[in-house]
């Protein structure tokens, strides 16, 4: 008999969750490195760095299953942290 079985991923949620965090740290890294630059890629390195601010605290701190007000102190605090570093790279090109 010939016992063909498909494989499923048998990984972990948090195992998805590292995985997704190396890519993007790995994203930014290269963009790093090729030395690019100007307001979209800014931008796309804040938005990255919003994504994977959430994905630690939703999966790694256990915000998920929090209270909504503690989601939310650290979403605001995140989206301060963000704006203002946004506002002093459009301080700086201006």
């Amino acid at each position: 008999m010939d016992k063909t079985t498909t494989t499923k991923s048998n990984l972990r949620p948090c195992t998805w969750v590292w995985l997704t965090l190396m890519v993007l740290t790995l994203a930014v890294l290269t963009v790093g490195q090729m030395g690019l630059g100007g307001v979209t890629i800014v931008a796309l390195l804040l938005v990255s760095t919003l994504v994977k601010t959430h994905i630690v605290a939703d999966y790694f701190m256990g915000l998920k299953q929090g209270r909504l007000l503690w989601r939310m102190i650290i979403i605001v605090y995140l989206w301060i942290i963000v704006s203002m570093i946004g506002l002093a790279y459009w301080l700086g090109i201006s």
